[in-house]
């Protein structure tokens, strides 16, 4: 029986323009619920990562890396997935450098639980990680503080206006080994919902990302207040790049990449456990 009042949901995601883009509906109630309400949470994504082993949110943005970690308190949704097919994170350095090179190096990596730092150790495992945040990467590398950086979010798009060379696009590594889109974030839900809020919760992500594709313009100038450091132009083509048809709904593909990604972690020592990617709609 549905209660008189929406029982509220807190929603974390990330400042990014990606993230306000596909939320835009649900946070300015261009989409409303009787049965749920959402508050939203902004927090960058590593902090999510951490949180959700704690089962802080009831519906979170995490890495895909993260869920491995988290997939007794969380189901995967089918719904607000990031995904590069054909690009992706991007490995930086000062000078050009071969691949092989990378080996054994100080590379700065967003945090240890992003998919990128998974997919890079899946290329190369003999590295030293440094955690940086990932808005001050571009600075670590420029201060020579690590010999390489690993860039996500605007950092894949405004590299070379400081000079930087690219050693390898992740996405197109990944493309160009297994023929798969790579999965990079994902939103969960608790396992602990109700089915019928996990399902309304599922709908409002859905219709959310849907109206902003409807509606682009709008969706658009809402989300150019967090594109930190990229013009009107730039923002476009980023959020282009992530919010897509993957993003409504992950179809078949992506749970296939997500796997291959779990089992290629398990197989080299990576991830502790094997898990199956579990997917709600």
């Amino acid at each position: 029986m549905m209660s008189s009042s929406p029982i509220e949901i807190v929603c974390a995601h990330s400042p990014d323009s990606d993230d306000a883009y596909m939320f835009y509906a649900l946070a300015t109630r261009k989409i409303r619920s009787r049965l749920v309400s959402f508050r939203h949470v902004l927090e960058e994504i590593e902090s999510l990562n951490r949180k959700a082993r704690e089962g802080c949110y009831a519906l979170t943005a995490i890495s895909y890396h993260a869920y491995p970690y988290v997939a007794d308190r969380y189901v995967l949704m089918a719904s607000g997935s990031s995904v590069g097919d054909g690009y992706g994170p991007v490995l930086l350095a000062n000078h050009p450098m071969a691949l092989a090179e990378i080996k054994g190096k100080r590379i700065a990596v967003p945090g240890a639980l992003t998919t990128a730092c998974l997919a890079l150790r899946i290329v190369e495992p003999d590295f030293e990680p440094v955690v940086v945040p990932f808005d001050k990467i571009l600075d670590a590398l420029a201060e020579h503080s690590v010999e390489l950086g690993l860039v996500i979010h605007e950092g894949q798009m405004t590299f070379s206006r400081s000079g930087f060379h690219k050693v390898l696009d992740l996405g197109a590594w990944w493309k160009s080994e297994f023929d798969l889109p790579l999965p990079l974030g994902a939103n969960v839900l608790l396992r602990s919902l109700s089915r019928e809020v996990r399902d309304e919760c599922c709908r409002l992500v859905r219709e959310s990302i849907q109206y902003a594709l409807d509606n682009h313009e709008e969706a658009l100038n809402y989300a150019l207040q967090f594109a930190r450091d990229m013009d009107a132009r730039l923002a476009e083509k980023f959020i282009g790049m992530y919010v897509n048809h993957y993003t409504v709904d992950c179809g078949e593909i992506v749970p296939q990449a997500v796997q291959r990604l779990f089992d290629l972690g398990f197989a080299r020592g990576i991830i502790p456990h094997q898990v199956t990617a579990e997917f709600v709609r």
